[in-house]
C-alpha cells in the first residue's frame, strides 16, 4: 500500500535519502525509526507527495504518491500541526471534508464520530488560535481520518499529547491497522514502537539498516534486550563505520 522503491532524494550535494526501499502493507502498523537527520521526514514527504524523489519511486496504492488517486487514499499527520487560527476546529474539519468532496450528511456524521473519539466536544467550537498543542494535535488527527484513508502516515504522533490523549491515539493506530489500513509511524519514542509495531524499520544516513518484527531483528542481530539497545547498537555501529552484517540486516 505504501512503497518507496529505490528512492533517493538529494538537496544539492547532500543526499538525504539514499536508494531507500520501504513497504507498509494493508493491515500493518510499521514503526519508522532513526536518529535526528536520518532521512525519516524527507522519506515521509516523498510518500505524501510533498517532495519528488530525485530518483526511484514513491507510491501509495500502486499509484505515484503525487497523483490525485494516491492522495485520496492517504491521511497525513505532520510533526508540527497546522490549523487556520480564525477557524474553529469544527469549521476546519468541514473545510477538509469539502476538499475531499464527501457528501454533506455523511461528512457531518463522520465529524461527530471523530469529535467523540478524540474527546473534542469541550473545545471544537472555539477558534483554533486558542488551542493548546495537544488540542491542535487532536484536530489534525481527526482531519487526517475524516475521509477514511487506506493509508495513514504520522510523523512524531505523540508530541504535545497528555497521557490520556496519547492513549487514545495509540489505540486508534492499532484499530486502524486491524481494520486494514496501512499505518506508517515515525517516532523517537522507542517504547511506543516496541509496544505497538508489527514491523520496525531502522534508518540512518538515508539508508535502511534493518527491517522486520522485533523478534526477527533480535534473532538476526543476535541481540536480546529492549529495542533501545538494539537501535543504539545498529546506529552506533553505522556511525563508527562498521561493515554491514551478513545475517540479513540491510546494509
Amino acid at each position: 500500500m505504501i512503497e518507496l522503491l529505490g528512492a533517493t532524494k538529494r538537496f544539492g550535494a547532500r543526499c538525504a535519502v539514499d536508494r531507500l526501499d520501504l513497504e507498509v502493507r494493508p493491515g500493518e502498523l510499521f514503526a519508522f525509526l532513526g536518529p535526528n537527520g536520518a532521512g525519516k521526514t524527507t522519506s515521509i514527504k516523498m510518500i505524501c507527495g510533498l517532495l519528488s524523489p530525485t530518483s526511484g519511486e514513491a507510491r501509495v496504492g500502486g499509484r505515484p504518491s503525487s497523483s490525485p488517486e494516491a492522495r485520496r487514499l492517504l491521511g497525513y499527520v505532520p510533526d508540527q500541526p497546522y490549523l487556520y487560527d480564525k477557524l474553529t476546529g469544527r469549521e476546519f474539519l468541514r473545510f477538509v471534508v469539502e476538499m475531499h468532496d464527501i457528501e454533506s450528511r455523511r461528512a457531518e456524521r463522520r465529524i461527530l464520530e471523530l469529535i467523540e473519539t478524540f474527546e473534542m466536544g469541550d473545545f471544537i467550537d472555539e477558534l483554533c488560535e486558542n488551542y493548546s498543542q495537544g488540542m491542535k494535535q487532536r484536530v489534525v488527527f481527526a482531519s487526517a481520518l475524516v475521509h477514511d484513508p487506506k493509508a495513514l502516515v504520522v510523523d512524531e504522533p505523540l508530541v504535545g499529547l497528555d497521557p490520556r490523549s496519547a492513549r487514545i491515539v495509540k489505540d486508534l493506530f492499532v484499530s486502524q491497522a486491524r481494520a486494514g489500513c496501512a499505518v506508517l509511524m515515525s517516532t523517537h519514542l522507542l517504547s511506543i514502537a516496541e509496544e505497538l509495531a508489527d514491523r520496525i524499520g531502522i534508518v540512518d544516513h538515508g539508508r535502511m539498516l534493518a527491517v522486520g518484527g522485533l523478534a526477527e531483528l533480535r534473532e538476526r542481530l543476535q541481540h536480546e534486550g529492549p529495542l533501545e539497545d538494539l537501535f543504539l547498537k545498529l546506529t552506533d555501529d553505522r556511525r563508527a563505520g562498521a561493515k554491514p552484517a551478513s545475517n540479513g540486516v540491510a546494509p
